[in-house]
């Protein structure tokens, strides 16, 4: 089954949104935009378990926290602002299709719509699809004080008197969604409370278990006073002092009070049993929480696995930050994991390497206005080509999407060097605020041509621009590529020399030019570049360093020359236009205590 439109009204920081999806989505989009909103408005309207807390929704579940309004008149009965998700799955499974049968719509693929009445004649494949649409209500209830949640068949045509269908709660686990939020799925993924992955292994395999009526029986008979004759004397002065106010009776079993090791209940068992693992050889059982961050996270992938495997018809996951505790191969396993192994994965996430599984047609950038969320395919967005974004998702675009600003750059010695100068700024001067920090990024574009098309998919997702780009001293640069390069970048360089290697020959000195091949030499890095014992003149040195810098852009070698310049020393063209982009992001004020004293503000 498959998640095709989904509708939010009133929840959480999302006034409305009306989302469509095709198939494994990855959403993008800047910090509060509403990404986490809408997975747990996923959880809400499909997943079998959050219904049944107490109470299932809160004030602040809705949008501005307004669940009331004042009375149409004065003296009135304030009126309640219900929260509405609507979700509509096609592709659904034999057994969801034989329980839900009277409640079927069909969905248009082409047009995205639900069909009319009067268009059944159309409702055959592949022009239009069986699909179910489930709506979850939540509202405040005046007279019971409290909030209220329901999930129903939003086609009710059995309803009574209009009113819409419930779905069982054994229909919702049909469903087969997963919500998985990484920073709180971890501490209980392995235990037994009801809608962890190991309860819901349990669940899908159809186990019916007698362990809690066997251990509470066990814990039951479990004598403490005998394990511990200490605890008797005080339990006995405890029975003594209540007795004086309580009549105890303990009818013939004894002492009247006792300790037991849990509350002898299912639910508390439920939270306090715990799975164990040995982590190494030689090593005993340990609590699994005991274990790594990035340990807790495989296993999580594992339990996911098996879910899948038990299920793959129906699954649907929606996980955050699948990256968190957990290195980049793993990271790229959990991506393709879920683009691989379910029907549909709904993720967000802030790590390049999942990201870069995700092609641009599965991307949705979300941008929300007062209130309103709205989403677009990155691929429709911004016109970038599937291939480009393949070939460069793992070369900085990525890293440059979860950002502020992109520096864009058109070449990779360039990609190297200045970074260098940005850090070797930062750390003479302690009021500017380091790039890194402020969220600006280089990118290597692979040439000026392309500088104008990244700028266009930069600015599309929400960032600023920046480029820094060679002389046009051969006059090809047609006017409409001039155009498109002022257009898109808010700060446009065309700095003064044919390459960056011309830029270092001018404006580093001669004598540490120099000193770098001195130094090349000495460290035997100089390859085939032949660098004689004795300096020779300037324009020779300058002929020298032309060659190696040139011969060698792969090496980083402009890079290594910065790190090894003074700070007076580094080329002014490129320290200058750093100097913009700095003044662009300046570091956040000073903090002033409560005693007066100055505080240095946290980057």
């Amino acid at each position: 089954m498959k998640v095709v439109r989904l509708s939010i009204q009133n929840f959480r920081g999302i006034k409305s949104a009306n989302l469509l999806f095709d198939g494994h989505t990855l959403m993008v989009g800047s910090n509060n935009v509403g990404k986490s909103t809408v997975c747990e408005a996923l959880d809400l309207v499909l997943g079998p378990d959050r219904l049944n807390r107490f109470p299932p929704v809160d004030e602040f579940d809705f949008y501005n926290g307004r669940y009331l309004v004042p009375g149409a008149a004065e003296d009135a009965a304030p009126e309640t602002i219900p929260l509405r998700i609507e979700a509509v799955l096609i592709d659904l499974s034999a057994e969801v299709s034989g329980k839900c049968g009277g409640h079927v719509e069909f969905w248009h693929v082409a047009e995205k719509r639900l069909l009319d009445e009067g268009e059944l004649a159309a409702a055959n494949p592949p022009v239009a699809l069986p699909c179910l649409r489930l709506e979850t209500v939540g509202r405040y209830n005046p007279e019971e004080d409290e909030f209220e949640a329901k999930t129903y068949f939003s086609h009710s045509p059995d309803g009574l008197d209009g009113e819409l269908t419930p779905i069982p709660r054994p229909v919702k686990r049909l469903f087969g969604f997963l919500y998985l939020r990484t920073l709180r799925t971890g501490s209980r993924a392995l235990s037994l409370e009801r809608g962890s992955l190991l309860d819901i292994i349990l669940r899908a395999k159809g186990v019916r278990t007698t362990l809690w009526e066997k251990t509470i029986s066990k814990l039951r008979t479990l004598d403490m006073e005998a394990e511990a004759a200490e605890l008797a004397p005080v339990l006995r002065s405890v029975e003594k002092r209540l007795s004086r106010y309580i009549a105890l009776d303990a009818q013939g079993q004894g002492h009247a009070t006792r300790v037991h090791v849990s509350e002898l209940t299912r639910e508390h068992l439920r939270k306090t049993m715990t799975f164990f693992l040995a982590l190494s050889p030689g090593q005993t059982h340990v609590p699994f929480a005991h274990a790594g961050t990035g340990t807790i996270n495989t296993l999580v992938l594992a339990l996911l696995s098996f879910i899948a495997d038990l299920k793959p018809e129906t699954v649907i996951f929606a996980m955050e930050e699948p990256e968190i505790a957990v290195p980049p191969h793993t990271q790229r396993r959990i991506a393709n994991y879920l683009l691989t192994k379910t029907t549909q994965a709904f993720v967000t996430s802030h790590s390049p390497f999942v990201i870069e599984k995700f092609e641009p047609s599965m991307t949705l950038l979300l941008t929300r206005e007062d209130g309103v969320v709205s989403a677009r395919k990155v691929s429709d967005a911004t016109g970038l080509k599937d291939n480009d974004y393949k070939r460069f998702a793992r070369s900085g675009l990525s890293e440059c999407m979860l950002g502020r600003a992109a520096i864009v750059v058109e070449g990779i010695t360039e990609l190297h060097a200045m970074p260098v100068v940005a850090r070797r700024m930062e750390e003479a001067d302690p009021l500017l605020l380091p790039l890194d920090i402020a969220g600006v990024a280089f990118f290597d574009a692979d040439g000026e041509s392309n500088m104008p098309k990244f700028a266009k998919f930069f600015k599309t997702l929400g960032l600023r621009t920046f480029a820094f780009y060679d002389l046009d001293y051969k006059g090809k640069r047609k006017p409409e590529q001039a155009q498109a390069l002022a257009d898109n970048f808010e700060v446009n360089v065309e700095h003064p020399y044919k390459g960056f290697e011309d830029l270092v020959l001018a404006e580093v000195p001669v004598d540490r030019l120099w000193s770098f091949l001195v130094g090349l030499k000495a460290d035997d890095q100089n390859g085939n570049l032949v660098i004689p014992g004795e300096r020779p003149d300037d324009q020779a040195v300058l002929s020298i360093a032309r060659g190696g810098l040139a011969g060698a852009k792969g090496a980083g070698w402009c890079a290594r020359l910065f790190e090894e310049c003074e700070l007076d020393e580094l080329p002014k063209t490129v320290t200058d236009f750093l100097r913009q982009i700095f003044a662009l992001f300046p570091p956040p004020q000073p903090i002033v205590d409560d005693d007066g004293g100055l505080e240095a503000a946290l980057a």
